[in-house]
């Protein structure tokens, strides 16, 4: 569902699935390849929401911004697995984003880093790039492994995948 909210209707590049119990609402740019599964909420309505290319919002994840203060911008290829929570915060290309984990205002995940599932970023802090963070609340605890960057391209590829046969499905 794409809602028009202050005059602003979301922005959706080619190749976009977004699943029919998806929300999407106000300020928000998705890139080409994207997906968002099923009932997940991007709500930008108090601030701009901006996601990469070829990026997978899973299962019952939740992104919104911070009111004037904080936008939300999740860059290229990442994975945002179910039940994930980002609120105003800057995810660069390559982060993966675990199984109920929770980012909040003003955190930054630099590229092919990893929050764990279940994991809660407070507010301000960073992960640096190529780091693995975990915990409540997260601490970076190592890098991240070239297996672990493997499994985040065999993820993106296998949702864009995926994407595509829901796409053709809806045709």
């Amino acid at each position: 569902m794409l809602i028009k909210f202050r005059n602003t209707y979301p922005d959706i590049k080619s190749g976009v699935f977004i699943a029919e119990n998806a929300s999407v609402i106000g300020d928000v740019k998705i890139g080409s390849g994207s997906s968002v599964w099923f009932g997940s909420v991007i709500r930008g309505d108090v601030h701009s929401i901006r996601i990469g290319d070829n990026t997978s919002i899973q299962d019952l994840s939740i992104i919104h911004v911070t009111g004037e203060k904080h936008s939300t911008e999740i860059g290229s290829c990442c994975t945002l697995g179910h039940r994930v929570t980002v609120h105003g915060a800057r995810l660069a290309d390559w982060s993966f984003v675990g199984i109920g984990a929770t980012v909040l205002d003003g955190c930054e995940l630099g590229e092919y880093s990893m929050l764990a599932a279940g994991s809660l970023l407070p507010p301000g802090k960073m992960i640096p790039p190529g780091m693995l963070a975990m915990g409540i609340p997260a601490k970076v605890v190592r890098e991240v492994t070239s297996d672990e960057k493997k499994m985040f391209e065999r993820t993106v590829a296998r949702y864009a995948g995926l994407a595509k046969e829901y796409l053709e499905m809806k045709s």
